[in-house]
């Protein structure tokens, strides 16, 4: 019926339309502004779609529609990010090829976006996975190695033992594989590796330039880990004792083997009192030669227990501290004092030098080290008496710890960390703040010749290749000379061979070095090569996939230069926050390489990022038998559904929880749209919280947009028979009575604030203002027994607003009320409403009234009432002047339009 929303009477109807008419294939116009609007490029998984999917993709339709409508082109595209390890661990789990699998998940995919009614422009998508996509993948890796950014070496990675591949740290959560999660392991082998480190200062400083959430930002700068401080030489020695005062002279046995060792507060040197090489320190096996026996027992045995840790349990600050004593010495340079050289787990052979001086007194993990294996701790700043409030056995008399302290300061087992205390215990820069000695010392160190004072990052390079089969192949070949040949673009795309058995080998290997065919290959130069078997990690083809989108079509280049200086950067990009130091650093050091080389013209690929807040569904929990084993952390046992509604309740918990498959919580956009509408559902994701926040998903929400998009049928059935379509031309001729001037200052003040809500990624508050209205307009017609000219007018502007304000977030509803106001074609064709600014402003506004800046009432006063108005009006509330009587106003402040304040005495 007419008069309200029923889903199944018109949305399949209005779809078939859409198609038809080919209606958001993007347009590329002269004269337009243009906006790029997308989505993270997503895997598509069998799974399919939940509405936690749909919660990032309606809202950037609901944006991208309105710019549509405002006259931007817009490029609007999705594509299928179907490389990688997900897709290749579902393909073995169902015994198939990944090829037609991801083919089949991709069409569901689709499908299930088109029901929802999302606008993307089908004839620029591509799946990651097509020879004519990866064929400039392979195309851009080319362009790294030429560079000098693209590199082979022998490395110690972090192995999956159960998916058989090679992790990124980035890939990593507490020691375990983010996808499988087994405990990682380490292995050396040859790896392929992006040189991102060259771009570490850029991708610091372009930070600023672009419109993302801070917390992000944060993320990133926190990984990338910019410090500033001295890189210096440390002398080894076999001797305890110094043989000079003199640095050259004091390490005569050793001279020739010396260690690097970078730090932030080398005003701290004085308390240096031993040194700390990483396990697979290069310097251990030039040690091992001259120590004693029992020493290089204890360092193999160590080196053999660190390769089972995981990086981040080595360097959690929770876990307790080990390490072995090498039998060799470094000289401390600034007090030629020999220290001892441990070798201890906590420090990384891959972040910095793989070496540090340890200064106990400054530094916690040097601290708890020293304490327990009874090194000295020497210290350098004096810590002021409130620090040892924290010892109870110091707090009633601070003056006596202090002197222990200077004392021995492992009696206190917390560092004392200050860049404002003056040094102690430092020769010359005894007295000196932190600023001046770091100053003196690094001019120091570079006169000395033995260092340098430089910048250093905590980001390592990104670790690329892939022991697998589904992934894009390196264009890489291995001559007999052990030379590195790059695939020549005109012999691009290296396809993938088609084989029967892909799974890994399990031994570090491709399972594609098994493929004589693929494998065995003339070289460059005629000669027999072999081609390389490693693939590339998934993030490659997501890290310029928004380029392609700009000029899919493009079999001469990747991209037309011209149609990425149009597009790009993207305008907005939306999806999850957990991707903020994988995907979206890897894009953009691409495209920063890309820049430098001339290939697009902006550094960043996306102006403006927003993640969306995860939606939640109730998951049921089993309560664990008596003497059950949990996981940590765990107070129950994931159960189905159907076995929760079997149990008795009092042995079911229930929990909120991202939705997944896995859990069983999952609504699917079928189930939505066939039970509520696919309007219903796109509404209630836009109102249910702010787009940020997470939500616990309830069907009933569905219910209550169900509702209001039938009240808006409703009102506009009532009102179509008086529908004026030239209102427009005719309104600005009538005067307009009170209702009449309602009516239009509702419209205009919705108008404004719906625009400025869904540039601002309010959609929450969008909803809400399009049903304050319709309350609004109803109450206007209830009260209105003769509808005036005027009055028709307006609302015949309010109605067609409302509709063309409607179609973003309910695009289906919208060309259905547009039909009934008899207008032709869609509103995705029809103009955004404009607002008017004196129309919209109220006639009139509350005034505070203050006695002593304390509110005591208010009034209502026209707008643009004069000041005298506002003082007159304030005097005559009887509450004011029952605070004025007897008192003198000694003043008057009147802030028009706001507040009046009587200061009385």
């Amino acid at each position: 019926m007419a008069d309200r929303y029923e889903a199944a009477s018109f949305e399949a109807k209005w779809r078939a339309r859409w198609k038809e008419a080919d209606l958001f294939k993007t347009r590329e116009e002269t004269g337009r502004p243009k906006f790029y609007g997308m989505d993270f490029f997503p895997y598509p998984s069998g799974a399919g779609l939940s509405v936690g999917h749909c919660r990032n993709y309606v809202p950037t339709d609901v944006l991208c529609r309105m710019k549509v409508m405002q006259g931007y082109n817009v490029l609007h595209p999705m594509g299928f990010d179907a490389f990688g390890l997900p897709a290749e661990n579902e393909a073995i789990k169902r015994k198939t090829h990944p090829a037609p699998m991801i083919d089949q998940y991709s069409a569901t995919y689709r499908r299930q976006m088109d029901l929802i009614g999302v606008s993307f422009d089908w004839s620029r998508s591509f799946k990651s996975c097509e020879p004519s996509y990866y064929k400039w993948t392979q195309w851009i890796f080319g362009l790294l190695f030429k560079r000098g950014l693209a590199y082979q070496k022998m490395a110690s990675v972090n192995w999956d033992p159960v998916d058989k591949t090679v992790l990124a740290d980035e890939e990593i959560v507490a020691g375990r594989a983010e996808r499988s999660g087994a405990l990682v392991e380490k292995k050396w082998i040859p790896q392929w590796f992006f040189r991102i480190t060259e771009y570490a200062q850029q991708l610091i400083d372009d930070l600023d330039t672009v419109d993302w959430p801070e917390g992000i930002k944060t993320q990133q700068r926190n990984w990338i880990g910019r410090s500033e401080g001295v890189q210096f030489t440390m002398q080894v020695s076999d001797s305890s004792t110094p043989k000079s005062h003199d640095l050259e002279a004091a390490t005569p046995v050793r001279k020739a083997l010396a260690f690097d060792v970078f730090t932030t507060r080398i005003d701290t040197i004085y308390g240096v009192t031993f040194a700390v090489l990483a396990p697979e320190h290069q310097l251990i096996e030039e040690i091992a030669k001259f120590v004693g026996a029992e020493h290089v027992t204890a360092i193999r045995a160590y080196q053999e227990q660190a390769k089972s840790i995981s990086e981040v349990d080595r360097t959690s600050d929770t876990r307790e501290k080990t390490g072995v004593f090498t039998g060799a010495y470094a000289v401390n340079p600034a007090t030629k004092n020999p220290v001892p050289i441990w070798i201890a787990d906590y420090v990384m052979a891959t972040y910095g030098t793989g070496a540090i001086m340890a200064v106990p007194a400054g530094d916690q993990r040097d601290l708890e080290f020293a304490i327990k294996f009874g090194i000295d701790v020497i210290p350098i700043q004096q810590p002021p008496l409130e620090f040892f409030a924290q010892f109870p056995v110091a707090a009633e008399d601070p003056q006596a710890a202090l002197a222990r302290y200077l004392e021995d300061p492992k009696e206190f087992p917390t560092a004392y960390i200050s860049k404002d205390a003056p040094l102690i215990n430092s020769g010359s820069q005894n007295g000196r703040s932190v600023p001046e000695a770091q100053e003196s010392l690094g001019l120091w160190v570079e006169t000395l010749g033995i260092g340098e004072r430089k910048i250093q990052y905590r980001l390592r390079d990104w670790l690329i290749s892939r022991q697998r089969y589904w992934g894009c192949p390196i264009p890489i070949i291995h001559t007999k000379d052990d030379e590195l040949q790059l695939v020549p673009a005109n012999q691009l795309p290296v396809e993938l061979p088609e084989v029967d058995n892909y799974e890994p080998s399990g031994d570090g290997t491709s399972p594609l070095a098994l493929i004589g065919d693929f494998v065995n290959v003339t070289d460059l130069d005629g000669r027999l090569g072999r081609r390389e078997t490693d693939t590339m990690g998934g993030f490659a083809c997501s890290s310029w996939y928004f380029l392609r989108f700009c000029d899919p079509d493009n079999f001469e280049a990747a991209w037309s230069k011209e149609a990425t200086d149009y597009w790009m950067p993207v305008d907005c990009y939306v999806g999850g926050a957990e991707h903020a130091v994988m995907h979206l650093l890897y894009a953009r050091f691409w495209m920063k390489v890309l820049f430098d080389a001339g290939l697009v013209s902006v550094r960043e690929p996306f102006a403006r990022l927003q993640n969306q807040g995860q939606v939640l569904g109730l998951t049921p929990y089993r309560k664990p038998a008596e003497g059950e084993t949990l996981g940590q952390g765990e107070d129950g046992i994931l159960i189905t559904p159907a076995e929760a509604a079997e149990m008795p309740p009092e042995d079911v918990i229930f929990r909120w929880s991202r939705m997944s498959k896995s859990k069983g919580n999952v609504v699917t956009p079928e189930e939505a749209v066939e039970s509520f509408g696919a309007d219903a559902l796109r509404l209630q994701l836009l109102f249910v919280a702010p787009f940020t926040a997470d939500v616990q998903w309830k069907n009933d929400g569905m219910s209550a947009q169900v509702r209001f998009l039938s009240r808006v049928f409703k009102l506009v059935d009532e009102l179509k028979a008086e529908f004026e379509p030239a209102w427009e031309r005719i309104l600005g001729f009538e005067e307009l009575d009170d209702n009449a001037r309602k009516v239009r200052r509702y419209t205009h003040q919705t108008i404004r604030k719906v625009t400025e809500d869904i540039d601002r990624f309010a959609f929450n508050t969008y909803v809400s203002s399009m049903m304050i209205l319709v309350n609004n307009v109803n109450d206007v017609l209830k009260s209105s027994t003769q509808r005036s000219r005027a009055l028709q007018l307006s609302l015949s502007e309010m109605v067609e607003s409302l509709v063309l304000l409607l179609s973003p977030a309910a695009p289906h509803s919208a060309d259905e009320l547009w039909e009934m106001l008899g207008q032709g074609g869609f509103t995705w064709n029809a103009e955004w409403p404009r607002f008017d600014a004196a129309l919209a402003a109220e006639d009139m506004v509350t005034i505070a009234v203050q006695v002593n800046g304390k509110l005591r009432d208010t009034l209502m006063l026209a707008v643009g009432a004069a000041n005298e108005e506002h003082e007159s009006a304030a005097r005559a509330l009887p509450k004011i002047q029952g605070y004025l009587d007897g008192m003198t106003v000694r003043k008057t402040i009147i802030v028009p339009g706001k507040l009046v304040n009587f200061v009385v005495g």
